[in-house]
């Protein structure tokens, strides 16, 4: 059986949205975020956190601040029980050629490789159409979370996703019961 997996985006998918965040002290989980990330571990998935930070690129914050507020979530979301396998961050601005940013496939790619395996069975959850388009890109499901910006582009009809959930667990149960 192969490995299943699931991609989830940080800002506005596990932690609340803090536009361009970068103080490590206001990181918070979501609610039920960590009960999302949990079923999705007892169920066999492994968990990646793929994330766009083009505040970086646009100068910002640093790759240091970056690094001080993913370590405060790994220790919220390890003060939960929840472990991942890794986390990818795009620190590029928009404007600027790379092939990491969502909705391209780069992070992926980084991951398959660190981890050596490939990603035939799983999904990608988050709050941006970016998210939704990643998952339809690598071919595995797509969930937009009304949480952060994607009640927004569930209003806007801005993607399709091929489920909408109200957060990181209801996501999880359609995933477990889909996958």
């Amino acid at each position: 059986m192969p490995d299943k997996f699931v991609f989830l985006d940080r800002d506005g998918t596990i932690i609340l949205e803090k536009d361009y965040l970068s103080d490590p002290a206001l990181v918070e989980l979501l609610p039920q975020a960590a009960e999302g990330m949990k079923k999705l571990l007892a169920a066999g998935f492994r968990l990646i956190i793929v994330t766009n930070q083009s505040g970086i690129g646009r100068g910002y914050y640093s790759e240091e601040d970056y690094a001080k507020v993913t370590a405060r979530l790994l220790e919220l979301l390890s003060g939960q029980g929840v472990a991942v396998e890794g986390v990818y961050h795009c620190p590029h601005a928009p404007d600027e050629s790379c092939a990491c940013r969502k909705p391209l496939l780069g992070l992926l790619e980084q991951a398959e490789c660190d981890l050596g395996c490939g990603f035939t069975l799983g999904a990608v959850i988050g709050d941006k159409p970016a998210d939704v388009e990643l998952g339809r890109a690598a071919g595995l499901k797509s969930i937009l979370v009304r949480t952060g910006y994607g009640k927004k582009h569930e209003e806007k009809k801005s993607c399709e996703p091929d489920y909408i959930a109200d957060n990181l667990s209801d996501s999880a149960d359609w995933i477990i019961k889909n996958i």
